[in-house]
């Protein structure tokens, strides 16, 4: 017990400070939890952990409260939207993927039939813990490229589970394969039916009780509760722990209380996911990396460019060039749950174990690789792409005073900008929406994209010296966060707010803003007034 504490400590006080030295030179906090693996795993010769099962369980419930956030963001309202990216861009994705893989494994290079099917599914797969955690810290999921990246990445987590399925129908003499499908989707059906029937009941009165206390740390408790339990109910029916948990966080996301879940979670997730890391990177295996060094590199360059032109070729079929690029770049890399396909493998017999660990490493490395690629996507795109680009620079917007910000460029958004740039006043638009955005741009409007519900952003607008802001957005839920955020920043600013329903002004009593303009009612008062002028 002791010397696990011991390890532990100096695993936890490296990766801070060499993460603290990272985020100097803008390295992504992966690189840093990878190398502090390494590291460790030689410095105390303890590489044999990495296959330690308690460990293992401990690491992926990092990418469990990773999908757990995820869902957070994915209503059932909002999943029914994605459609076309998670079904049928993943799934042609993993298939064409998948097909090419195994055609070079087992036709060019003549590697045994099962390895070949099994390396090239695991091949197909890309990183949830790597792509998801930059596109949620850096905001881009809302981008139309991290929107498709996310949506691929959900296919491919509900894939691993017929991978798995497929590893052990390979390994087994009788077994049937259309009873494990039809078994699979019993199991699938009854998930969803307890998580959304039954679960949806529990998980809204532990959350409105807990809440009610008063008590943050029985709400902590009452969302760790959630996110476990529905792991394990997902494991029970031979599913991943992750996919639970996405499936609860979709839940909550109904609720009113998924925004408070999940800035209480974050911290669990950062943690978790830092430890997953740190195994990633005890898995790697130095003298077998110095041997095969050019294998493992041309490999690494084959997966990478493979996925990258099919991404690019699925992507474009519905969407534009330069969004296509970006999501290929994003989703080039091999993902973690190939590890676990690997391994099961490798116990099977299906994998030979050099095999195994030149498909390690070139995941491994391929993971190390992927931040430095996300973080200059846009960087690299607009060598290729010229279109009107999004600005977050708020260092362009020059100092305002007696301004109107105006939050959101919807269709109500553009007759109001339309009104006062015919009146000559002087105004700026911001949206959270990448669509909305470059619609702005592309009609000449100075316009920036970002989260008014941040007081960062609310500075580098100069809300404090603006006249007046007008929120048009038509999410209740986000603009209340805008008015609380407006109000408690700047309360001398007036807050002019669009309302189109009772409930919608029920949700913003309570707040000191100026003016709610209700549009039925407008539409009501200027109907009226017309027929009496035509009847005079």
């Amino acid at each position: 017990m002791e010397s696990a504490l011991y390890y532990v400590t100096i695993a936890m006080g490296f990766s801070i400070v060499l993460n603290l030295i990272l985020k100097r030179f803008g390295i992504s906090q992966i690189i840093g939890y990878i190398v502090t693996g390494v590291t460790v795993a030689y410095a105390f010769d303890l590489r044999h952990l990495a296959d330690s099962h308690t460990l293992e369980m401990i690491a992926e419930f990092g990418i469990v409260f990773l999908m757990f956030t995820i869902g957070l963001e994915m209503s059932l309202q909002r999943l029914a939207t994605m459609k076309t990216d998670v079904f049928f861009n993943g799934t042609f994705q993993v298939m064409i993927s998948a097909a090419i893989f195994f055609s070079l494994a087992y036709g060019v290079f003549h590697v045994p039939l099962e390895t070949s099917i099994i390396s090239a599914m695991a091949l197909s797969l890309s990183s949830t813990a790597v792509v998801l955690s930059h596109l949620k810290s850096t905001k881009e999921i809302t981008r139309p490229y991290g929107q498709k990246a996310t949506g691929i990445l959900i296919f491919q987590d509900i894939a691993v589970i017929p991978i798995l399925l497929l590893i052990g129908f390979l390994s087994s003499d009788g077994q049937n394969i259309g009873e494990a499908l039809l078994q699979t989707a019993i199991s699938a059906v009854m998930i969803v039916s307890l998580l959304f029937i039954i679960g949806k009941r529990v998980m809204s009165w532990l959350l409105h009780f807990a809440s009610s206390s008063n008590v943050d740390e029985l709400f902590m408790g009452s969302v760790l509760v959630i996110v476990v339990s529905s792991s394990l109910l997902a494991a029970y029916f031979g599913f991943t722990y992750s996919l639970g948990a996405f499936v609860a966080g979709m839940i909550i996301a109904e609720t009113r209380y998924h925004h408070k879940v999940e800035s209480d979670i974050a911290p669990f997730k950062d943690l978790l996911l830092g430890t997953f890391f740190v195994t990633v990177g005890m898995k790697i295996d130095l003298n077998f990396f110095v041997s095969h060094t050019a294998e493992i590199f041309s490999l690494l360059a084959a997966v990478l460019v493979i996925k990258a032109i099919v991404i690019f070729g699925v992507i474009r079929i519905y969407s534009k060039a330069k969004i296509a690029f970006k999501t290929a770049m994003a989703l080039a890399q091999v993902g973690e749950f190939s590890f676990a396909i690997f391994a099961l493998a490798s116990n099977h017999k299906l994998l030979n174990e050099q095999l195994a660990q030149t498909l390690v490493l070139v995941v491994v490395i391929s993971m190390m690789i992927t931040p430095f690629i996300l973080s200059n996507i846009s960087r690299v795109s607009s060598l290729f792409f010229k279109e009107p680009g999004m600005s977050e620079d708020f260092s362009l917007l020059s100092f305002r005073q007696h301004h109107v910000v105006v939050c959101g460029y919807g269709i109500v958004g553009k007759f109001v900008v339309k009104v006062l740039r015919a009146e000559g006043v002087d105004y700026v638009v911001i949206d959270n929406s990448y669509k909305h955005v470059q619609e702005a741009l592309q009609d000449g409007e100075e316009a920036f994209y970002g989260d008014m519900s941040k007081s960062s952003i609310l500075d580098k607008l100069h809300v404090k010296e603006a006249a007046s802001v007008i929120v048009t957005l038509d999410n209740l839920e986000k603009k209340r966060l805008v008015c609380e955020a407006v109000l408690g920043y700047a309360p001398s600013v007036k807050v002019v707010v669009k309302v189109v329903s009772l409930e919608e002004k029920r949700e913003l009593r309570g707040l000191p803003i100026s003016v709610t303009v209700d549009g039925k009612k407008e539409v009501a008062a200027r109907l009226v007034s017309e027929a009496m002028q035509c009847a005079l």
